[in-house]
């Protein structure tokens, strides 16, 4: 009998799951180029040209030019290793990303932006061919949502405009986890279709727009609570994060546009909170119906659809942000609309194509992972409104500055610097005229609430050219009345608005009037009309006999004290001290010639002092006022 050899028993061993190493690419790739959009946007305004005064078709032919150049990639990537390829594009992405976080602005940062916009839109037609089809609808939504929520937790500053070692520290990170990620993704024999890389550049238009704050919270006159403006963040990071899951599982179908298309559409009546959530998961939702099945026989189309999708990129957000300068001939909001729509028909025609397409399961532990960023982004961004404070005595100080959405001369984004100099100065009032709560050509950014924050006051936003582009003021006196009104266009583009406000100084009350006349001639009087109704009485009957409340017009008015609008304002009672005071000369800012901007008062008030300091934030240079009630 023979004896069967007993074999040595082994315990398996326990694999775990490689990383996904083309899911990782896809988002830190997409993160990385969204960091160079958000400067090279407001770039192409403040250092290529002024705006407002430079020509639209000008800088429109600069940004195109940088748009096509990736196109010469398509024929390079064909003749030469695409490993080769993805690898140079990879570097030249990082290399301009790193480069931004060490330039102090100026034509280097234009240049680097400019390089990086071309380095990162050429980048998905060379991962197209690395990046599995099943990865890329997660990742090219994952490096949006990513961007967004690190965006928001930030307070919309972004790490780009921040110095000291742990924004390079996390810049650095990111960049070398997106050399190593495209460094171990393996090519893949089955690429997505060409359609999700096409909707790739206009769903980075709408997640710009829509996706990174501005279009959920409430852009009111009056401040938030803090619980409230938590919430919101909180909501936003929670939208995002499902919109990547749905990406990844791919069940809406056609609804997907429908809610879109529904979404785009509402938030640009006006309409706040709910429809920026809808189209945050929508956008997921029709990115997994673009990419589903892989496309194996799209071949070079694929290069070229991704090329094309950007130029939608271009072309939208150039015209929806030119209607500010010029008559398009139809209203702006029509642009993201358009472009929503086309998302949707990408995505339903794509889904109808692949009805058979596999439904994958939701990640697990995305739930929790979505609370914790929503908890924590709130907490970040947490930010109680300040106490009303009253002053004793007679005497207040009032600054004046048109902050050009917070960029400087350098075009370096110097809202913490504009807070850090007002904030020296002492003021009871702060005017800021072109102030942007998230507008994504000037990179998404609340201007306002950051300033405030620095300065410690509250503010009361009155919206002008839209609902995120206007006027405001800060203060912690005592609200009266608060009102805005809009004036006429008069044949000019940009909107413009009359903020009206009564403070109780000491045992007084003063009206403000805060404004940025467009067309001077015909705004002028509507003005001086608000100054009259301010200056009336208006004590109760019965009460004592009061005389006019004294009234301040204060802002960019684009009239010198020489021209006749001026004498329109003074016919209401207004007159100017600062002419007694030097006169300060307060545009441009770098080498100032004339005085547009002013601080106007009635009678009842004097001004003690006046300057106009030679700060470097704006291409205005701010007024700095104190007055004295008689």
């Amino acid at each position: 009998m023979t004896e069967t050899a007993r074999q040595p028993h082994t315990t398996p061993t326990r694999r775990h799951p490689a990383p996904p190493w083309p899911l990782v690419m896809l988002v830190t790739g997409v993160a990385l180029l969204f960091d160079v959009v958000r400067v090279f946007l407001p770039s192409l305004i403040t250092l290529y040209g002024r705006a407002g005064e430079t020509d639209p078709a000008s800088m429109g032919l600069y940004a195109a030019l940088w748009f096509v150049l990736p196109f010469a990639a398509v024929p390079a990537a064909r003749l030469t290793s695409p490993r080769v390829v993805t690898m140079a594009g990879a570097v030249a992405l990082v290399a301009a990303r790193l480069g931004l976080q060490a330039a102090d602005g100026g034509t280097p940062q234009l240049l680097l932006a400019s390089a990086g916009v071309t380095a990162g839109l050429g980048l998905p037609l060379r991962l197209r061919a690395d990046a599995a089809g099943t990865w890329v609808p997660a990742g090219l939504i994952g490096g949006l949502a990513a961007s967004s929520i690190v965006h928001l937790a930030l307070d919309r500053v972004d790490l780009v405009w921040r110095g000291g070692p742990l924004p390079w520290l996390a810049v650095a990170a990111l960049c070398l986890a997106f050399l190593w990620s495209v460094r171990l993704s393996p090519a893949s024999p089955a690429p997505a279709p060409a359609a999700v890389w096409f909707a790739f550049g206009p769903m980075l238009m709408l997640a710009g727009m829509y996706c990174g704050g501005p279009a959920v919270l409430a852009q009111d006159t009056g401040q938030h609570s803090a619980p409230f403006t938590a919430l919101a963040v909180a909501l936003q990071v929670v939208a995002l994060c499902a919109a990547v899951v749905y990406a990844w599982t791919t069940s809406w179908g056609w609804t997907a546009g429908l809610f879109l298309v529904a979404g785009v559409a509402a938030a640009e009546t006006g309409v706040q909170g709910l429809p920026a959530l809808v189209t945050a998961v929508a956008l997921g939702a029709c990115a997994g119906a673009a990419g589903q099945q892989a496309d194996t026989t799209a071949g070079g189309r694929g290069g070229v659809a991704v090329l094309g999708g950007m130029l939608v990129f271009l072309a939208g957000a150039f015209l929806y942000y030119a209607a500010f300068d010029a008559d398009l001939g139809f209203p702006n909001a029509l642009v993201p609309v358009a472009v929503a729509v086309l998302v949707a028909a990408v995505a339903v025609r794509a889904g109808r194509r692949h009805r058979t397409a596999p439904v994958r399961r939701a990640p697990r532990r995305w739930g929790s992972i979505a609370l914790s960023s929503a908890l924590l982004a709130g907490f970040l961004t947490w930010q109680s409104p300040p106490a009303t404070r009253t002053i004793t005595g007679d005497e207040f100080t009032l600054v004046a500055y048109n902050i050009r959405m917070g960029f400087g001369l350098g075009g370096r984004l110097d809202l913490d610097r504009v807070a850090a100099w007002a904030a020296a100065r002492r003021p009871d009032v702060v005017l800021l005229s072109e102030v942007d709560r998230g507008w994504l050509l000037n990179g998404g950014h609340d201007d306002l609430a950051r300033i405030a924050r620095g300065l410690g006051m509250r503010y009361y936003f009155a919206p002008a050219a839209d609902r995120l582009w206007g006027d405001a003021l800060l203060t912690n006196l005592p609200v009266a009345e608060i009102g805005s009104t809009r004036l006429g266009r008069h044949g000019y583009p940009t909107g413009a608005q009359a903020q009206s406000i009564v403070l109780e100084v000491g045992d007084h009350e003063v009206g403000i009037v805060n404004t940025h006349l467009q067309e001077p001639r015909g705004q002028a009087p509507e003005v001086a009309a608000i100054v009259r109704r301010l200056a009336a009485n208006t004590l109760p009957p019965g009460v004592g006999v009061a005389g006019p409340r004294p009234v301040i017009v204060a802002g960019d008015l684009n009239t010198t004290p020489s021209d006749p609008q001026m004498r329109v304002l003074e016919a209401a009672g207004l007159s100017d001290p600062l002419r007694a005071l030097g006169d300060p000369p307060t545009s441009p800012a770098d080498a100032p010639v004339r005085r547009i901007d002013h601080v106007l008062i009635s009678d009842g008030l004097t001004a003690v002092a006046a300057d106009a300091p030679r700060v470097p934030f704006s291409d205005h240079l701010p007024l700095v006022v104190r007055l004295r009630l008689k």
